[in-house]
């Protein structure tokens, strides 16, 4: 689908701005649809960006836990802010949005990887967010 894979780039960038500006995401989410709105140049924001980052954003603390707890030798303000962004999207939609497969998302995840972050990025993020894969039921258990 490539209206999801165009939404997930979306929510990546919108994560990753936020980072880059140390604020909130959904900030910057309603900053890309005031500016989506009026300037014809910039693309819509999808209903699945919004989802994606809105979700996150309810998750932030739970993520950057899990995401701490499990990248071993690595801590989030240590990892290339592209990474750490493209794991916290990840997280998000592999453990808590039940309708898209957990193949697809370290797919799109490992993609996103590629195009954005180094050579060794691709492999760290299969391997943290496959670790999450494994874990979702516990995750998910854990949390409630």
């Amino acid at each position: 689908m490539a209206a999801r894979n165009t939404a997930r780039k979306r929510a990546f960038q919108i994560l990753f701005e936020a980072d880059q500006r140390g604020v909130d995401v959904q900030t910057v989410l309603a900053d890309w649809i005031r500016h989506s709105r009026s300037d014809t140049r910039q693309p819509p924001v999808s209903e699945y960006t919004m989802e994606l980052v809105e979700g996150y954003a309810r998750k932030t603390a739970r993520i950057d836990e899990l995401i701490s707890q499990y990248a071993v030798g690595w801590t989030l303000d240590r990892m290339p802010v592209v990474d750490r962004n493209i794991l916290r999207l990840g997280a998000y939609e592999l453990v808590w949005v039940d309708d898209t497969p957990d193949a697809v998302v370290l797919d799109e995840a490992v993609q996103l990887a590629k195009e954005f972050s180094t050579d060794d990025s691709p492999a760290f993020v299969n391997g943290l967010l496959g670790r999450f894969k494994d874990l979702k039921p516990t995750l998910r258990r854990d949390e409630a």
